[in-house]
């Protein structure tokens, strides 16, 4: 026994080189089994490096204790102390799998299969694992034979000399071997059977994939066929007793344990089809009943033992369906809820342990891998194979998954095998579960090499890689191109020139020619870009198709994909963000204001998926104005800080264009059931909010440049009509009132003079000639129209109001909004103005005949020459000008003593007259949908024309595209037409009764 004080130096110093249990490892290494190393250096620190050094010396201790003799000890110990790369195998294996422990104290010879340290020892195939169960007799010798082989991978695992790839590699081509070698002890045992029949293996699962766990199932299919003259039905009965006993000999629990289970459950009709079934059979059942998950197994099908050359054409016979499984119906939504339903079966109790099959687990990166192969690799032969990891890059440089994605998913990937190959090694069961006992945590995290706080350090790391695995499972397995590309036919996914022209001509391109040099452009050459379109524009010229204008749609690709192609995410999110390529192809074959507009920022693309950008959905005036602030704070100069600002509104009019064609066409994902009245409030209030926060910057703009911080006066804009209303289209004019107010001590006369300085500036700088949407400020409503100053106090609209108003001012205060400038001066205008425009007492029975007279006026003299009447949707019977009028009388007559008639917009007016009775409610929804429907059509026309109109487009292409926005699909065009004359008709008859006779 050592002394005292040098116990506690040892103690100590065993502490320090990670072992948990201090006073059993020192009473061991005081023991006589390991007296003649007790003082060797090299030990302690072998030990120390391992996964569980108390483990590891417990492990040598019965190791050395089982040697037969003294001699036989000594010569283990002076090799162990004279070889390091033995003393690093054997203590290591020790270290990690009390299993292998267990096996080398029942054979304690077999540690000499770790002195072997050579190059062709590093990396062993199935040969070399032929030679080494070569002399197993029986299924006892067999077990331990391939437990000495076992020992040998997982040396070079747990010190890696072998990655997680390697050594899932090498215990498929060990489980290869053995399959062989069991199949000959069957045919050994049954040699009349045997000279009956051919007999194939096929290996799947994760031996077919060469990637094998230390302890799986082992899944098979076996096919088999006569020899020359045999009767088929005695051959078969032959061939499923040679399989069965083999199953045996490999799954049965002898002294030695078992190998592990050989299951054939992925045959044809599972357990309950035959076990052995000809190729014919097997090729009648995969063509006529298999099911999607069944083409999915055989992605990873290999011959591994029997009839090799039966086997190859086994694989040979089934690999065309397994690449033609994605043109199955519903196949993309069979195999994502096929994960699903995997992910519901697990026990609440495992799911947070649950490494394989839970979310963010190996499994997750095996489907999506697969789905991603059977979709794309019908038409790229690359992509077809077997193993993850081989498969994940082949896609990588293929581009069907980016390259940061996938190094992701490969470094998750192995991390979580990693961890599932550890677990497993320690008592060599079949195990996905993380276990929860401390000492097995940190063994698991030490052989994982984490050594500082292998527990907390374990769980940050599996939960880092978890949820990278979660997210781009999430972000590829359910990526909605995936779909697109599985419906299209075989020929479909190729774009070359012929395929290309027929299909071209089939989807209805006009220029088929100047498509196929779009295309050749696109996706010519070996670049990573040219892969990338090639994926995406088999589907994108089906999307293209679906509008009126598909050429159109693919020259504004290219068009986007030329401004675009050095810009590493443009490709990028088309092909991974959600519904963005779809977005994108909805978007630039819908018209030219989208198109334009994107041409104008091609980065606005981002808007399109799912990402940082901010989809499409439209953001409110607040977040708009503090974008806008802080561009034109930024800039150098008025000009330059007004042309921010617009550069700011061309990108949200892009989000807003872009939505509401998305919201109109939908996609094929969600289809359209879009609420046609919301739409027309979502484009109304976005522009709205978007003209009012550019208003807001300019101002300020002006504001800096010619007086610093403050204005001699106080000064805010009105906006009127539409833009009151919250009811601008794309191509609506700004109409607005400009009022100011004398700072305290400044001169009236100095005070008006920067208030109109101001406006001609902000005028100025609007119109500015520029490649941007024009935003023309329209002052015309102010008192006195064109010949009145543009801007005045509070007290002279008062004088005005009071003493000139006529009533079709006050019919136009109805609009009056407070839009930028001085909040609280714009609400003493709106004061001034409510009661003129919601009269105590309703109008005079003359206002309401002179409102009659104005109506009647506009529409016999505002109408354009020639247009027709029936379907101009805003001066037309029935049209927005109709419907207008009538609520707006209705507010003028009832607005004092009804408070819900007092808002600028349309249809909450309209709604509000309802609800207290002042319109029948049938009568409220027929000027309701004329209304809608009257706006929808001329945002419809500004969103195919590019320029803004009243009535429908007389090109044919153009009417096409109008009727594809509004919901109609082709040879519509005439339904288009009838369903508005007579929704208008039936307005106009409501008109009729409220207006001019009620």
């Amino acid at each position: 026994m050592m002394a005292p004080g040098r116990r506690s130096s040892t103690f100590t110093r065993l502490l320090r080189h990670g072992f948990t249990d201090p006073s059993a490892a020192e009473r061991l290494l005081d023991g006589p089994e390991l007296s003649p190393v007790r003082n060797d250096p090299f030990l302690l620190e072998a030990l120390a490096a391992t996964a569980d050094p108390d483990l590891a010396l417990r492990g040598l201790v019965g190791l050395v204790e089982a040697q037969p003799g003294t001699a036989a000890r000594r010569e283990l110990l002076d090799t162990l102390i004279a070889a390091k790369p033995l003393r690093d195998r054997l203590l290591g294996v020790l270290g990690a799998s009390a299993a292998l422990a267990d096996h080398l104290a029942r054979h304690p010879r077999d540690w000499e299969a770790l002195v072997t340290y050579e190059p062709r020892d590093l990396h062993p195939g199935v040969e070399e694992f032929e030679r080494g169960l070569a002399g197993a007799a029986d299924p006892v010798s067999l077990r331990v034979s391939y437990r000495r082989c076992l020992l040998s991978i997982a040396a070079r695992d747990v010190c890696g000399t072998t990655d997680v790839a390697e050594t899932a590699a090498e215990l498929a081509d060990l489980a290869t071997a053995t399959l062989r070698a069991a199949l000959g002890l069957a045919r050994a045992a049954a040699p009349d059977e045997a000279a009956l029949c051919r007999l194939a293996v096929i290996a799947m699962g994760k031996c077919g994939g060469h990637e094998l766990n230390y302890v799986s199932d082992v899944d098979v299919i076996f096919v088999g066929e006569a020899v020359d003259g045999a009767d088929e039905a005695k051959a078969l009965r032959a061939a499923t007793k040679l399989a069965s006993h083999m199953m045996r000999i490999c799954s049965e629990t002898t002294v030695e344990g078992s190998i592990w289970p050989v299951d054939a459950n992925l045959r044809p009709e599972g357990r309950n089809g035959p076990l052995v079934r000809s190729l014919s059979s097997h090729l009648a059942y995969y063509q006529r009943w298999a099911k999607t998950w069944e083409f999915q197994a055989l992605l990873k099908a290999r011959p591994v033992a029997g009839d090799l050359e039966l086997g190859a054409d086994y694989v040979a016979a089934v690999e065309p369906m397994v690449w033609k499984a994605a043109e199955r119906e519903n196949f993309v939504v069979d195999v994502q809820n096929m994960r699903r339903r995997v992910v519901e079966n697990i026990p609440v109790s495992e799911v947070e342990r649950e490494l394989k099959l839970g979310p963010g687990g190996l499994r997750d990166v095996e489907f999506a891998v697969q789905l991603l192969q059977l979709v794309h690799g019908r038409a790229d032969g690359s992509l077809r194979s077997g193993t993850t990891l081989d498969a994940l890059q082949a896609l990588a440089t293929g581009g069907y998954v980016g390259r940061a994605d996938a190094v992701q998913l490969d470094a998750a990937y192995r991390f979580l095998r990693s961890m599932e190959h550890r677990i497993q090694l320690y008592r060599l069961r079949r195990t996905h579960l993380v276990p929860e006992d401390e000492t097995d945590l940190r063994r698991l995290g030490r052989s994982l090499g984490l050594r500082t706080d292998p527990v907390a350090e374990l769980g940050r790391e599996w939960k880092r890689h978890a949820s990278v695995v979660r997210r781009l499972h999430e972000k590829l397995f359910y990526r909605p191109l995936l779909d697109a590309v599985a419906q299209l036919a075989p020929g479909e996914t190729r774009l070359s020139p012929e395929a290309a022209r027929e299909r071209l001509v089939a989807l209805g391109y006009a220029d088929p020619a100047a498509a196929l040099r779009h295309l050749e452009a696109l996706a010519s050459g070996v670049t990573r870009k040219a892969a990338i379109q090639r994926t995406l524009l088999p589907v994108l010229l089906g999307w293209f198709a679906d509008s009126a204008d598909p050429d159109a749609g693919l020259l504004n690709f290219r068009k986007v994909s030329d401004a675009l192609g050095k810009t590493p995410w443009y490709l990028r999110l088309l092909r991974d963000e959600g519904a963005a390529a779809e977005n994108l192809a909805r978007v630039l074959s819908a018209g030219r204001l989208a198109p334009d507009l994107l041409m104008r920022a091609p980065e606005a693309v981002a808007l399109l998926g799912d990402g940082d950008g901010g989809g499409l959905e439209p953001r409110g005036r607040a977040l708009l104005e503090q974008e806008i602030l802080a561009a034109v704070r930024r800039a150098d100069g008025a000009v330059q800080a007004v042309a921010a600002a617009r550069g700011v509104r061309r990108r949200e009019l892009f989000r807003i264009a872009a939505a509401d064609i998305v919201g109109s066409y939908g996609t094929e994902a969600q289809p359209v059931e879009a609420d046609q009245g919301a739409l027309v409030d979502l484009v109304g209030g976005a522009v709205s909010d978007l003209t009012a926060a550019t208003l807001s910057g300019t101002l300020r703009a002006v504001v800096r440049e010619g007086w610093g911080d403050t204005l001699p006066t106080r000064f805010a804009v009105i906006g009127m009509g539409r833009f009151g209303g919250h009811e601008l289209g794309y191509g609506s004019d700004a109409d607005v009132l400009f009022v100011h107010e004398p700072r305290e001590g400044v001169d009236e006369r100095e005070a008006g003079e920067a208030a109109n300085k101001v406006v001609s500036e902000m005028r100025r700088l609007l119109q500015i000639p520029s490649a941007d949407p024009p935003l023309l400020v329209d002052a015309d409503l102010r008192p006195e129209g064109k010949s009145g100053p543009l801007v005045r106090t509070v007290k002279s609209y008062e004088a005005y109001y009071r003493r000139w108003s006529l009533v079709w001012e006050s019919q136009a205060l109805l609009r009056a909004e407070v839009v930028a400038g001085d909040e609280e001066l714009g609400s003493r205008f709106l004061e001034l103005a409510d009661p003129l425009r919601y009269p105590a007492g309703g109008l005079a029975e003359e206002a309401v005949r002179e409102i009659r007279r104005l109506k009647a006026r506009m529409e016999s003299e505002r109408l354009p020459r020639g247009a027709d009447p029936k379907l101009h949707t805003k001066l037309g019977p029935g049209g927005l000008s109709d419907v207008e009028w009538t609520v707006q009388l209705i507010q003028m007559r009832h607005g004092a003593t009804h408070p819900g008639l007092r808002t600028t917009r349309t249809r909450q007016a309209l709604t509000a007259a309802r609800d207290a009775g002042l319109i029948p409610e049938e009568e409220a929804a027929t000027l309701d949908e004329a209304w809608v429907l009257a706006t929808r059509v001329r945002n419809a026309v500004m969103l195919v024309r590019g320029r803004a109109g009243d009535t429908f487009p007389s090109d044919p292409r153009e009417l096409v595209a109008v009727g594809r926005y509004l919901g109609y699909g082709p040879g519509r065009v005439g339904d288009m037409l009838d369903d508005y004359r007579r929704t208008a008709r039936r307005a106009r008859t409501v008109v009729d009764e409220l207006f001019y006779a009620g």
